[in-house]
């Protein structure tokens, strides 16, 4: 047995790859995006909007554009694990970088009674891609 797939920190904790944390991290953001778009159902007028077509996805180009951009994070948790180091690293600084800020935007632009669980997801996913962005920094090379 490999004693150093297998070895702990001082408190007996099994030290965790980095891939792997990274792609926890992006399966935990994705399970947020997921929660609040599912959540956001519930907003009164939404399903609605969705029926009648006035909602925010309302063309096949702005459907596409957004299956495009939340297709990103799914992928990242594969593509943590299995890209060479130094491009796992910079796509994962960047792709981190690029959400926290649109996760950021979100919070600051969806203040609303109805909202606030949106509101709190969207902190919640930017701490956690700015996680992601410190982790991939801090990525001895």
């Amino acid at each position: 047995m490999d004693s150093k797939a297998n070895s702990t920190n001082s408190s007996g904790d099994l030290k965790v790859n980095i891939k792997i944390k990274l792609a926890a991290l992006w399966a935990s953001v994705t399970f947020f995006y997921i929660y609040g778009d599912y959540f956001e159902l519930y907003v009164p007028d939404k399903i609605q909007g969705i029926i009648n077509g006035t909602s925010m996805l309302d063309n096949p180009v702005k459907l596409f554009a957004a299956s495009v951009l939340l297709a990103i994070p799914a992928l990242m948790v594969c593509l943590s694990v299995i890209l060479p180091s130094k491009s796992n690293r910079l796509l994962n600084i960047l792709a981190g970088i690029f959400f926290t800020a649109i996760m950021l935007l979100i919070a600051a632009t969806s203040m609303s009674e109805w909202r606030a669980f949106y509101v709190l997801y969207a902190l919640v996913e930017s701490a956690l891609t700015a996680l992601i962005v410190w982790y991939a920094w801090k990525w001895e090379k």
